[in-house]
C-alpha cells in the first residue's frame, strides 16, 4: 500500500522593497538566478498593504524610502502573525541606524555596494533563521492545543501540581476527596503527554505559560 500523499511544503519567498528601480530590478534578477522565488515592491507601505500569506520568507529592505522606512517597515513586520526575518540593503548606513536595525533584530545591515556573496549569504541566513522560528511557532501552537484539552478542574488541580503539592494537599485546597485529584492529575499527563512532573514543568515553559500558571 502507497504511503498517504503528502502537500509539500511552500518554498520560501524574498521579498525585495526598494525604491529605486534599477536596483530592485538587480537585486530580483540576482536572487532568481540564484533560485529564489523573488516578489518585488516599489515602497514599504506597498508590501504592507498587500502582506503576503503566512509562508516561509524574508524581507530585503532599503532603509530610506520615501513614505515609511525600512526601520518602519521592520517594525510593523514584528507585530503580524508572520515575522519574517528582515535584512537591510542601504546607499546612505550610518552607525546608529545600523545599531537599531540589529537591535530591533534585522538578518542583517548591509550597503548596497556589499558584494553579491554577502548578499546571498544573508539572504541564506534569513531563511535559515525563518525554517528555524516557524518550526519554534508551531511547537508553541501544539503545546497550547493540549492545554486547551484541559479541563477547568484539570487547570485547578495543574497549578496545584506546579507548586509541588502533595495530593491530600490539592484535595484540602480544592475541596475534593483525593482520587479525584489522582483521576484529574492522570487526565493531565495523558492530555499533555508527560509522564513526570518534571517533564510537566518543562511543557508549561516551553508553551510560554508559565506566568499564567503562576499568576492564577
Amino acid at each position: 500500500m502507497n504511503p498517504p500523499a503528502t502537500c509539500p511544503s511552500p518554498l520560501p519567498t524574498v521579498f525585495v522593497v526598494d525604491d529605486d528601480p534599477s536596483f530592485l530590478n538587480a537585486v530580483s534578477r540576482l536572487l532568481r538566478a540564484t533560485g529564489h522565488s523573488v516578489k518585488t515592491f516599489p515602497s514599504a507601505s506597498e508590501f504592507l498593504e498587500s502582506l503576503p500569506a503566512p509562508g516561509p520568507g524574508c524581507v530585503v529592505a532599503d532603509v530610506q524610502m520615501p513614505g515609511l522606512s525600512g526601520l518602519d517597515l521592520q517594525a510593523a513586520m514584528a507585530k503580524t502573525s508572520n515575522p519574517l526575518p528582515v535584512l537591510f540593503l542601504t546607499g546612505h548606513g550610518d552607525i546608529p541606524t545600523s545599531v537599531r536595525a540589529m537591535r530591533q533584530g534585522a538578518e542583517d545591515f548591509l550597503t548596497k555596494r556589499a558584494p553579491k556573496e554577502a548578499l546571498l549569504d544573508a539572504v541564506s541566513r534569513a531563511l535559515a533563521r525563518d525554517a528555524r522560528e516557524r518550526a519554534g511557532r508551531a511547537r508553541v501552537q501544539e503545546l497550547r492545543a493540549r492545554f486547551e484539552a484541559l479541563t477547568q478542574r484539570d487547570h485547578e488541580v495543574l497549578r496545584h501540581v506546579l507548586r509541588g503539592q502533595l495530593n491530600k494537599q490539592i484535595a484540602a485546597d480544592l475541596g475534593i476527596d483525593e482520587r479525584s485529584v489522582k483521576r484529574h492529575r492522570t487526565s493531565i499527563m495523558a492530555k499533555l503527554r508527560v509522564q513526570s512532573v518534571a517533564e510537566l514543568t518543562h511543557l508549561v515553559h516551553e508553551a510560554g505559560l508559565a506566568a499564567a500558571s503562576s499568576n492564577q
